[in-house]
């Protein structure tokens, strides 16, 4: 059974929200040695459209959408716009009413909440466009801090590589998680962040030494041990806790209680999946202190306790 996979793509789409899913199916072409997976790549007009990085791409079809077995509306800055072309959402709606399967990559979320596709859903995007999803569309349930999120038959993900996690997904769905975990191998990505998974990259990216906050978090990475309550933070950042609250968020789109437990959260996976200290030993070192507290924090954020984590790095 060959399944036909549709990208669909607009002027200003980012480039690696469509090479990251297509090349994740081509690869597992490659496992099943077969045709499982046709690509498909479709626009308003057939022909050439150009990313937002200026590099091109020739979609194959136009006007009228292919039959599909999964749509994926990439994202990228065309996605973004206030008003979207009322021709891509006619397609964008066209090609969803006979797919098995809906899925965005990153700001795609918006072409799907402005068709109309996402109310009353849950759903996903990049954390930096999480609020305006949230504002501009508040009959849907945004999910900021996911890796992606599944609603019924449409799935939405987060930022850009987070287009890879949720075609592996996919994968297994369709193929079982053994050509899912092959595919990732031959991708070099972890098999696989589970959809739960918090957006770290987002706090990896505000380590840089030009973030504003930057030097306070790897400061906060060193001394997870201590209890960071905002206090302490706003101290350090020479801030009132009210107004570095406020101006945390506004950067991260979390607050800084949440981006404290992510990277304890980062640290101590890392402990269970790489070392041998018992559980408590770990909570204690990350600054969960209670081992309960911690198993909680892991389900929340991975969909699995620390032990699971831990027996299934070791079978890997």
């Amino acid at each position: 059974m060959t399944r036909t996979i549709g990208i669909l793509v607009f002027p200003d789409f980012q480039l690696l929200d469509v090479a990251g899913p297509i090349t994740a199916f081509e690869l597992a072409n490659r496992e099943t040695d077969s045709s499982a997976y046709r690509l498909c790549l479709f626009a308003i007009a057939a022909g050439q459209v150009t990313s937002s990085s200026g590099i091109v791409l020739l979609a194959e079809n136009g006007v009228e959408a292919p039959v599909l077995d999964t749509l994926i509306v990439a994202g990228g800055l065309g996605a973004h716009e206030p008003e979207p072309s009322p021709q891509l959402l006619a397609l964008v709606h066209e090609a969803a009413a006979h797919a098995r399967r809906v899925t965005s990559v990153c700001t795609g979320a918006f072409l799907l909440a402005a068709a109309g596709l996402l109310d009353g859903r849950h759903a996903t995007t990049h954390w930096r466009w999480a609020s305006d999803l949230a504002r501009l569309y508040p009959q849907i349930r945004v999910e900021p801090d996911r890796i992606f999120v599944r609603d019924g038959n449409i799935w939405t993900s987060a930022g850009i590589t987070a287009g890879i996690d949720l075609a592996l997904a996919l994968i297994a769905e369709d193929l079982g998680e053994a050509v899912a975990k092959r595919t990732a191998q031959r991708l070099v990505v972890y098999h696989r962040r589970p959809g739960g998974q918090s957006q770290f990259s987002a706090l990896l990216e505000l380590g840089r030494p030009d973030g504003r906050f930057g030097g306070l978090l790897g400061w906060a990475r060193e001394h997870l041990a201590e209890p960071l309550p905002v206090e302490h933070l706003a101290d350090r950042a020479a801030m009132s806790p009210r107004n570095f609250a406020r101006a945390f968020a506004a950067e991260t789109g979390m607050t800084p209680a949440k981006a404290v437990e992510h990277l304890r959260l980062e640290a101590a996976r890392a402990h269970v999946e790489e070392g041998w200290d018992p559980i408590d030993r770990i909570a204690e070192m990350t600054g969960f202190r209670d081992p309960e507290r911690m198993r909680r924090a892991f389900i929340r954020a991975f969909g699995q306790p620390p032990q699971a984590l831990r027996r299934a790095a070791r079978t890997a």
